[in-house]
């Protein structure tokens, strides 16, 4: 059961909450806002299918709980938490159009399926996951048993029932969708022609010669674009400019509020102020917790674990040496050298921990006389391992904990092993409990040093902060619904665009933590709005108007006119560059003629495939590649429009593959291929058919 109380946040089935969606009838439906807000309790529904705030979030502060263990951080900056957002959103939406296929197909899991996943001689990988015995790495069937066992006699409204029933109810429904991508993959068919193209496709060769004149080599300025020009490319490429979610650009000023040099001479002269106490303190950790803003337990650290301009001075001075103030990481510093000791560079040991309930003298009571249990020889260290530590990942190794070096352990742990000899039984305390510790082996030897470091971050003062804020206020005081730029360059600011922001982003531009700032853009302003008050991101001072809105769905050519600029410039340029080539082309004959006539270059290329229409030292020109397979050798080609500029070629020869002697083996390369693309098309076909009702803008 162990497996259920240590998993059990990762075992989790949300209640979806059934809310009534509110009209805002009342307000005035102006551009850039939503009509439909959705109720104060969801983020979003997905075909009717509310998303409930409180189901999202569990699954984000899973996400990001897990993260912080596999990483060792202790917090996420804003753009790292937005990701998971994004991730769990798309997890849920995905989660939602499966199971509505499912329902509609009527794909089950039986009895007999269900018995197979979670005790057949093959269970699921997550029943394989939980019941490993760590020792053998093999199932551990007779925890399995006892388990179904318990689960069987537990009454229904047993908590661990509970987790056990949305555990299995989870193995179901990743059954379900598993035969549903199975239904989707089997229906992927390669016949022998495919296999055939496709073998030929990249085994066939070319060997060719171009002359190629750059779009670059005709400059913007001797190009002008009509709306007509910008028109054709929009309606040509149309489907190409669809939004998957609506965005919204802002344009900014900032006033800096960071710390000046006033400030930082102050928080520098605050800390040098500590220097005689410090080295006067006879208790250092005291000294450190007391005056530090960051508390840092004193540990001894061997050369190059220190920062460089202190490990320097540290490892090359007497002990009560003090060093700084000094500037390092935000913050003023002073370092203490409280001792220095040659010590063992890493240690093998084993602990029986014996928790403190209510009673601390009790346990170590308990300790002291399992110490003497060792020493008299009648039980072994691992016997009483196995019986009384709660540690159970080292209790099953007789309380072994390997070898380690310098950090690995808590403080007080990692004093008594390194401090101590080999063959030594400790009795120490800590945050966990009570450790009796032997010392089974010690490697190495060098210098170490202790240094206890008093810090006082770097910030800015309140007469900082309130002048970049007076600032900030009084530009805004100014500003009226359209003279933004002009305020801004007569105040000599620098305005800054923040492009394309989602509903759910944690920055906007260089501003790295933006969000209400981004809140207010999507839920609070039209188009053209300046903010409503002074934001704050870190110590910069935003004020902010709402520049573009790009809605979901299909771009208007607008909002994408300066997107598509450089690609209608290309296309200008190649109809100059097209007319240069075909005046070539009527009195030449060879491909070193029209490189003559046009001031170009003859390049060989070889052994090109369809496959990959890549040309060396170029670009990836796949209409010019699939021109060049569709022409006989030998003959000059008309103009190509590529993406890099405007070509002409003639081929030398084509080089033909030995004939496909085993089309079964191509054709399963090629359903494999497809049917593993074929798991992301379906997901994303299904997402372009389902309603979706997206409110994390507002409830973020």
């Amino acid at each position: 059961m162990n497996f259920l109380r240590d998993r059990g946040g990762k075992i989790v089935v949300g209640a979806i909450g059934f809310s009534l969606v509110a009209f805002l009838a009342t307000e005035v439906i102006t551009s850039g806002r939503s009509f439909l807000r959705g109720s104060a309790n969801e983020v979003g529904e997905v075909n009717g299918q509310k998303i409930t705030i409180e189901d999202f979030n569990k699954r984000v502060d899973q996400q990001v709980n897990q993260y912080k263990q596999q990483t060792g951080q202790s917090s996420l900056n804003p753009q790292f938490t937005g990701m998971i957002q994004d991730n769990v959103w798309n997890q849920m939406l995905t989660q939602d159009i499966v199971q509505k296929e499912i329902d509609r197909l009527g794909i089950s899991v039986g009895d007999a399926e269900t018995q197979d996943m979670v005790s057949g001689p093959n269970p699921a990988p997550q029943i394989a996951q939980y019941f490993t015995n760590p020792q053998t790495g093999q199932l551990d069937r007779a925890a399995l048993v006892e388990t179904l066992r318990n689960m069987k006699t537990a009454k229904a409204g047993d908590p661990r029932r509970q987790e056990w029933d949305a555990f299995i109810d989870q193995l179901i429904n990743g059954k379900k969708a598993e035969k549903y991508l199975a239904l989707i993959k089997n229906g992927v068919y390669v016949n022998s022609l495919d296999a055939q193209d496709d073998y030929e496709a990249k085994n066939r060769l070319v060997n060719f010669k171009y002359v190629t004149a750059d779009y670059a080599s005709v400059p913007d300025a001797k190009v002008t674009l009509t709306d007509d020009d910008y028109k054709s490319y929009y309606d040509e490429h149309k489907n190409l400019f669809k939004n998957q979610q609506e965005l919204r650009s802002i344009d900014y000023v900032a006033f800096n509020g960071a710390p000046s040099k006033e400030d930082s001479a102050a928080v520098k002269e605050t800390v040098a102020k500590l220097i005689p106490d410090f080295k006067a303190s006879t208790n250092d950790s005291n000294f450190v917790a007391i005056n530090a803003e960051t508390k840092q337990p004193l540990v001894y650290q061997k050369k190059g674990q220190l920062e460089p301009k202190v490990d320097t001075v540290m490892f090359n001075s007497a002990n009560g040496t003090v060093y700084g103030p000094y500037y390092s990481n935000g913050a003023y510093k002073i370092a203490k050298l409280v001792d220095s000791r040659v010590g063992p560079d890493s240690v093998t040991a084993r602990h029986i921990l014996i928790p403190i309930t209510t009673d601390a003298a009790a346990a170590n009571a308990k300790a002291d006389s399992l110490k003497k249990l060792i020493q008299s020889g009648k039980k072994t260290f691992a016997e009483l391992a196995t019986t009384n530590s709660v540690d159970k990942n080292s209790a099953v190794k007789g309380g072994d904990l390997g070898t380690f070096a310098r950090g690995a352990m808590i403080p007080v742990f990692e004093d008594a092993v390194f401090n101590g000899k080999k063959g030594d039984l400790k009795i120490v305390t800590s945050q966990y409990g009570v450790h009796l510790i032997e010392i089974m082996n010690q490697k190495g030897s060098s210098k170490v040093v202790k240094v206890a470091i008093v810090d006082k971050p770097l910030t800015p003062s309140t007469k900082t902060q309130t002048a970049a804020y007076s600032k900030a206020q009084s530009f805004l005081a100014s500003l009226t619904k359209d003279n933004f730029d002009e305020e801004a360059k007569k105040e000599g600011l620098t305005k800054k665009t923040a492009e394309d922001l989602t509903g759910t982003a944690g920055s906007a531009g260089e501003l790295q933590s933006a969000r209400d700032l981004v809140r207010w853009a999507f839920n609070d302003a039209s188009l053209g709005d300046f903010t409503d008050k002074v934001y704050t991101s870190g110590d910069t001072y935003v004020v902010a108007r709402l520049a573009a809105i790009k809605p979901k769905g299909i771009l208007s050519l607008e909002n994408v006119k300066k997107q598509i600029k450089p690609a209608v410039l290309n296309i200008a340029k190649a109809k100059i560059l097209t007319q240069k080539f075909e005046d070539a082309l009527k009195s030449a004959t060879t491909i070193d003629q029209v490189a003559q006539k046009t001031g170009g270059t003859v390049t060989p290329v070889q052994n090109i495939v369809f496959a990959n229409p890549v040309i060396p030292g170029t670009a990836q020109e796949n209409k010019l590649v699939g021109t060049i397979f569709a022409s006989q050798p030998n003959k000059l080609s008309k103009p190509v429009e590529g993406e890099k500029g405007v070509y002409v070629f003639v081929v030398d020869n084509f080089v033909n593959p030995a004939a496909l002697t085993n089309t079964l083996r191509q054709k399963e390369q090629m359903s494999q291929t497809l049917s593993q693309r074929a798991e992301n098309s379906i997901l994303e076909a299904l997402k372009d058919k389902a309603v979706i009702k997206d409110y994390r803008a507002k409830m973020l």
